[in-house]
């Protein structure tokens, strides 16, 4: 083991496969190790690179690989699969890994902390509770319409449903009914559990320096804040603006050749919530952009007159993902710029 500089990992739940390298890239030993044995081989084996791919459980293990002394590189799955030799299997895994690791130009993913990981979580929980409570109210509206009830749209409808029911015009089995009283319960439930997340959200924001600096940007706020410093990660691993927003996949994909540019929509790479939030932000500020005055107004009023207003939603998210970079890289908060006569 002493000869390895270079140690690809391929993660598993109960087992994982190593492949290691000296440096001259020649293969010194690969082995296949349960959980408790990598640790001990981590902690002493002599200081080397590990490199892994950047999915679940490879943050918490690549902070422990930096606790033992070595250097990390997490990287994306689909940049380690063109470098898998011959079929497919574990040890040809790890050796892709090894293989993807040690070009120069390749790219590697930031290591996340606990408290991003934990706030991660926090959003996950969020949308799935989000996404259980449309399909509870899609349910409620789906039973009511089989016996002829068509419910308005909206969540005022679902909170009067019970005076609805008992109505004497509407004439439902009883059986149906404590199922949709049931639904109804379920979705005042996962109402308050939502409220209580982003309560919790918007405050560990409001606690954090560099969440109470993002929420002066326009378009962008608690749960967008909150979402982006849990997702960006250490926003200097990103060379400019433009990388980050690119891989948000707000920038346009290319089809380019013999010289020629040519731009498509957007790549939509990245985390698609994410995405999701910083174009509905750019929404609202499109809402009221006749009322501002400074530049950002002007800029946005000019392109609305030429451009489709879903072309101006992508735009100026993607002016904001930029922003944002500015502000986690560089420090300090927005300023709304002058508007130039």
């Amino acid at each position: 083991m002493s000869n390895a500089t270079l140690i690809g990992i391929d993660l598993g739940k109960h087992c994982f496969f190593l492949h290691a390298q000296d440096a001259r890239g020649a293969q010194v030993w690969r082995k296949k190790m349960t959980r408790k044995q990598l640790y001990v081989c981590l902690a002493s084996c002599p200081v080397a690179v590990i490199a892994m791919e950047a999915c679940a459980g490879a943050h918490w293990l690549a902070r422990k690989c930096q606790a033992y002394g070595h250097q990390v590189r997490l990287i994306a799955p689909q940049f380690v699969r063109p470098f898998v030799k011959g079929n497919k299997t574990d040890f040809a895994d790890a050796e892709a890994i090894c293989e993807a690791a040690s070009r120069p130009a390749m790219r590697f993913v930031a290591v996340k902390t606990a408290e991003q990981q934990t706030l991660l979580a926090l959003h996950r929980k969020r949308e799935s509770l989000v996404a259980e409570r449309t399909a509870t109210s899609n349910q409620i509206h789906a039973f009511l319409l089989e016996f002829g009830i068509d419910l308005p749209v909206g969540a005022l409808a679902i909170t009067r449903l019970p005076v609805l029911l008992d109505d004497p015009v509407h004439a439902l089995p009883p059986a149906i009914v404590s199922v949709l009283l049931r639904l109804h319960q379920r979705y005042a439930q996962l109402g308050g559990e939502i409220a209580e997340l982003e309560t919790q959200i918007k405050q560990q924001t409001i606690d954090d320096e560099a969440g109470r600096r993002l929420l002066t940007i326009p378009g962008i706020g608690p749960i967008t804040a909150s979402s982006l410093l849990a997702m960006a990660g250490d926003a200097r691993a990103f060379k400019c603006g433009r990388d980050f927003a690119a891989s948000l996949g707000l920038v346009p994909r290319q089809h380019s050749t013999g010289g020629r540019a040519n731009l498509l929509g957007i790549s939509k790479r990245g985390n698609k919530q994410m995405r999701s939030l910083l174009v509905q932000g750019a929404r609202a500020v499109m809402r009221y952009a006749d009322r501002r005055t400074d530049a950002l107004g002007r800029w946005l009023q000019a392109l609305l007159l030429r451009r489709h207003s879903n072309v101006v939603a992508c735009a100026l998210a993607n002016k904001m993902a930029r922003i944002v970079w500015a502000i986690l890289a560089k420090g300090g908060e927005y300023r709304a710029q002058p508007a130039i006569a």
